[in-house]
């Protein structure tokens, strides 16, 4: 049974721990060099930054589970500004985070659609997303998904830049 809640602070560890296993999983073929890679998860999932993290009031995030077993999670920062994002109403969906053994599940597909009715909740109208532009995958899931392309970011993995497309969708409130 697939069970999508809200993350709290005594998920702090676990939500570190999937961070740094599925950026891993999903990015780390793309870093080019592994020290950086190792050195961007100490940093980006280390347990006081993801307790950090949790504790502000701008970031929302919600943890998926598989029979009791927790696969993956998703980040929101509320009213995040980007140049290409138009709406000053708006949140970002900074990870949205799967193992890659669940994957195959359509789980990342449940947890998008149960985030954009969370936004929708929230009276947001629009959510936006950044991908890097080799992430075929992403890219298609979220062109699958009526994410639009509206511009680009550059992803800083400890000093190293990596190009990724700003994708955003209206959502109807």
């Amino acid at each position: 049974m697939i069970k999508i809640r809200e993350a709290k602070e005594a998920d702090t560890h676990i939500l570190a721990l999937l961070g740094r296993i599925t950026y891993t999983e999903s990015h780390g073929h793309f870093i080019d060099d592994q020290k950086d890679l190792s050195k961007y998860n100490d940093d980006a999932f280390s347990v006081s930054k993801t307790k950090q993290d949790l504790n502000n009031p701008k970031n929302l995030f919600y943890i998926v589970h598989v029979n009791d077993l927790p696969v993956g999670y998703a980040k929101l920062v509320l009213n995040a500004m980007h140049e290409s994002v138009v709406s000053q109403n708006n949140c970002r969906l900074e990870r949205i985070y799967i193992l890659n053994e669940f994957i195959p599940l359509k789980i990342g597909q449940r947890l998008l659609t149960f985030v954009e009715e969370k936004v929708k909740a929230l009276q947001l109208d629009t959510i936006w997303l950044s991908v890097y532009i080799k992430n075929n995958r992403a890219i298609r899931f979220y062109q699958k998904n009526e994410y639009e392309d509206v511009g680009e970011l550059n992803f800083l993995v400890n000093g190293k830049e990596y190009e990724n497309i700003v994708f955003s969708k209206k959502l109807q409130v």
